[in-house]
């Protein structure tokens, strides 16, 4: 949900530093959170560098899902890949995982080093964002709002005519 500052819509969240409101530069990554017999699910958005719209083809997608599926450490749940940007729900697939910073890093470069045209480097911005979901209907929302963000940007008239979707494993509340 954008904020909103004299009227205009923000998409980046405001912070409070001696008193001043400024833009939240790099995200924070807090370390995963573990509670007994509940899951970890992880919702994360990586942008391209400058926004460029690269990733909404069938290349693109192939080198994604090839680098997602590499870094095995974490696995990916549902996802949506947009022109200049991908959401994703992931999870540990170990006991003791490596960090998300590490993992997010590891399939980025992956992708980068293996992308269907030279011409559209660098790919990835360099930070990401990423929450912790905290409750089963938070998965579902979340999924909801964001499967219906091709129909909302105009590409599609339903999100199931999106083709740069998917789920690579079910990842269970």
């Amino acid at each position: 949900m954008p904020c909103l500052l004299e009227g205009r819509a923000l998409s980046r969240p405001l912070i409070k530093i001696r008193d001043v409101d400024t833009w939240r530069k790099h995200p924070i990554h807090q370390p995963v959170y573990e509670s007994h017999n509940r899951s970890v699910i992880i919702f994360v958005t990586v942008y391209t560098k400058d926004r460029k719209p690269i990733l909404a083809d069938d290349a693109a997608h192939q080198t994604l899902v090839e680098a997602w599926q590499a870094a095995a450490t974490w696995v990916v749940g549902r996802y949506v890949i947009m022109p200049d940007h991908v959401h994703l729900f992931c999870a540990p697939a170990e006991l003791h995982p490596q960090p998300l910073l590490k993992w997010v890093s590891y399939w980025k470069s992956h992708a980068a080093r293996h992308w269907p045209r030279a011409a559209d480097a660098p790919v990835w911005q360099r930070h990401f964002w990423d929450t912790q979901l905290r409750r089963g209907e938070n998965y579902s929302a979340k999924w909801e709002y964001f499967s219906q963000n091709p129909v909302r940007a105009g590409f599609v008239q339903s999100s199931e005519e999106w083709p740069f979707q998917g789920e690579l494993h079910q990842l269970r509340w």
